[in-house]
């Protein structure tokens, strides 16, 4: 049973890009870049974004730094846009200093990670959101990655956890349609659940899904908006046109080379430089070929013209 309404995020809806971290030549957070990527976002009409997650390499911010961008999304939205911020760990009590914090910065909600490395038994996964929970008044997204967390939010626990409201929804980067529908009919109606994989996003939103924590929606933001809405509307030829049509891109920016990939992207739109923190390195020039030509051949044909350009100029 639902303890209390669920906290209201209308915005929790649709393609919401994970923002990458941009950097410059000194290694310092390059802040022109990001207010950049989200304005880029508020000008498509996303309803969302994520910052200081996983395509935010997170685990390579310093607490001020974490704190800063969160700051920064705030300033440059002007409420015109929610924002999301990463704030897991697989320390209960550093998460809940990172979710105080993002809540003293501005943020709209916190997307909170299964603690990760350590392995919790499901009884303690529950125990370390509810703790969480007890720190803020913000709303929390649950963050489901089996494959970086060696440890699955289990269809019990997540049913336990949506029965308080102020867990708003899910983010399940497993990919697993069957288990959209599963859940639909487990949780409470309102509680927002939300794929991670790019790849399943069109038969995750037409099986009932709400969005999609999304990478490719850094680059393309007006085109998944429009499968969204096809989705929406119960257009299925729409969406499995677009999906069609975005399949290359998807293809070219897999979640394992991440955000590399992505930011290699963004950089030959002008958005950002490619440039990453290690232990996360430069895609090869193989791969740097893949992602040009697969913006090219995504893109509306004025930006495709330039995106060939650039390919060109990377080979």
């Amino acid at each position: 049973m639902t303890t209390g309404t669920r906290y209201s995020t209308p915005w929790l809806t649709g393609f919401i890009a994970d923002l990458p971290t941009p950097f410059d030549r000194d290694d310092e957070i390059d802040w022109a870049s990001f207010e950049m990527l989200c304005e880029h976002q508020i000008k498509s009409g996303a309803t969302a974004i994520v910052v200081g997650e996983t395509m935010g390499e997170a685990s390579t911010l310093s607490p001020a730094e974490h704190d800063a961008i969160i700051r920064a999304a705030v300033n440059t939205s002007r409420s015109r846009i929610a924002v999301i911020a990463g704030a897991g760990s697989n320390s209960t009590s550093q998460a809940i200093g990172l979710t105080m914090r993002a809540e003293a910065s501005g943020a709209d909600a916190i997307m909170s990670v299964v603690p990760y490395y350590n392995k919790p038994m499901q009884a303690g996964i529950v125990a370390h959101f509810q703790a969480i929970a007890a720190s803020t008044t913000l709303p929390i997204i649950l963050h489901d990655a089996p494959a970086r967390t060696a440890r699955e939010l289990s269809d019990e626990t997540l049913q336990q956890l949506a029965g308080s409201a102020q867990f708003a929804g899910a983010m399940d980067a497993s990919g697993n349609i069957a288990r959209l529908l599963r859940l639909k009919a487990l949780l409470p109606p309102d509680f927002r659940l939300l794929t991670g994989e790019d790849s399943t996003a069109s038969a995750y939103l037409l099986s009932g899904g709400d969005g999609c924590i999304s990478v490719e929606s850094n680059v393309t933001p007006d085109l998944c908006r429009r499968m969204h809405e096809c989705c929406k509307q119960g257009d299925v030829e729409c969406a499995r046109s677009l999906a069609i049509r975005l399949a290359r891109l998807t293809a070219a920016l897999p979640q394992d080379s991440a955000p590399a990939s992505l930011k290699y992207g963004l950089s030959l739109l002008g958005l950002m430089q490619p440039r990453l923190r290690l232990p996360l390195v430069e895609l090869d020039e193989t791969s740097k070929s893949s992602v040009a030509k697969a913006i090219a051949a995504v893109l509306v044909p004025n930006q495709a013209s330039e995106a060939r350009g650039w390919q060109a100029a990377s080979v």
